[in-house]
C-alpha cells in the first residue's frame, strides 16, 4: 500500500493513495480538509462498516439505512492522542435480528477490522448498537 501527501500552500494539502483516490488536508482549524485525526476516525468508522454490512447482508438482512458513528476524545496536551472512541452503529431496516448485528460487530471488531485492531492497542474503544425498525410504506 502507498499513501503519500502534497503540500498546496499554507497548511493544506492534498493527499492520495495507491488506489488512486484523492482527499484534502487541512490543519485541525480549517474547514477545507479533513484532520490526520479526523482521518484516523473516518478510517475506523470505514472499516468497521464495510465488515457490519457486508456480513449482515450475507446474514440477509433486510437494512435500509446504516451509518457508524465515532466519537472521539483527545487529551488536552500534546501530541493530543485519542483517550477514548465510541463507534456507534445505526442500523435501520425491516425486522433486522439484533443478534445477527451484535454478531457482525462482533466478528468486524476481533477478528476482520485492522483499523480497530491498531487502534484498539492504543486507545479503549467503546461500541454501541442503535437498532431502528424502517417505516413501511402503506
Amino acid at each position: 500500500m502507498e499513501a503519500k501527501v502534497k503540500w498546496k500552500d499554507n497548511l493544506h494539502f492534498s493527499a492520495s493513495a495507491g488506489s488512486g483516490a484523492t482527499l484534502f488536508l487541512a490543519s485541525g482549524g480549517e474547514s477545507d480538509g479533513f484532520s490526520p485525526m479526523e482521518l484516523a476516525a473516518v478510517s475506523l468508522a470505514g472499516c468497521t462498516a464495510m465488515d457490519v454490512i457486508s456480513i449482515l447482508q450475507k446474514k440477509k438482512q433486510a437494512v435500509t439505512e446504516f451509518e457508524v458513528k465515532v466519537t472521539a476524545e483527545r487529551v488536552e496536551t500534546e501530541p493530543r492522542i485519542f483517550s477514548h472512541m465510541l463507534v456507534e452503529y445505526i442500523v435501520t431496516g425491516l425486522d433486522v435480528d439484533i443478534h445477527a448485528v451484535e454478531r457482525a460487530v462482533e466478528l468486524s471488531t476481533t477478528k476482520y477490522c485492522s483499523v480497530q485492531a491498531m487502534l484498539g492497542k492504543a486507545v479503549p474503544i467503546e461500541h454501541k448498537i442503535t437498532l431502528q425498525q424502517a417505516k413501511t410504506q402503506a
